[in-house]
């Protein structure tokens, strides 16, 4: 199973309605932390569980989803992670 895969099946446990996994890592050659197989990933997240959280306490519970990923296969993560409605006025 590949990194995103692992990712997302990982993430799944905060129940996403959407979940959008990118690999950035090729804008990050030569730089710290660089991977061949990935290693800096943008999330985009929309998850009913982040309802009355604030950014860092999100960010908190996709980090504690990811659990060992963080330490060992991910070097950097951007994370965008809102509630259905924050969606919805969004769009």
């Amino acid at each position: 199973m590949n990194k995103i895969d692992r990712m997302r099946e990982s993430l799944a446990t905060l129940q996403p309605q959407s979940l959008e996994i990118i690999d950035d890592s090729a804008k990050h050659i030569g730089h710290g932390g660089f991977m061949a197989d990935g290693s800096h990933y943008r999330v985009i997240i929309v998850s009913s569980q982040f309802g009355g959280k604030a950014v860092m306490a999100r960010h908190r519970m996709v980090y504690a989803a990811l659990g060992d990923m963080m330490k060992a296969d991910i070097h950097a993560l951007n994370i965008e992670a809102r509630t259905p409605e924050e969606e919805k006025q969004a769009s």
